[in-house]
């Protein structure tokens, strides 16, 4: 295994997953509050699950988002 290689692509990897999830949540959140949903001070449950099937792995990541 080419130990650079692997690193910049998991990195990449984690950069794509992190700039799309934070935009997906503020859209998600903002189109809640339009709609009434929510009121905009709640704190939200999150989870996230990264799976690689190849390897076995399966992690889960839980915790709460506050709007204020």
């Amino acid at each position: 295994m080419n130990e650079d290689q692997f690193n910049t692509s998991l990195r990449k990897f984690l950069k794509q997953v992190g700039v799309t999830s934070q935009r997906e949540i503020e859209k998600a959140v903002r189109d809640a509050i339009a709609a009434g949903t929510i009121k905009g001070h709640e704190k939200l449950k999150a989870k996230v699950v990264l799976t690689i099937d190849s390897v076995g792995l399966a992690h889960e990541v839980s915790d709460e988002i506050e709007l204020g």
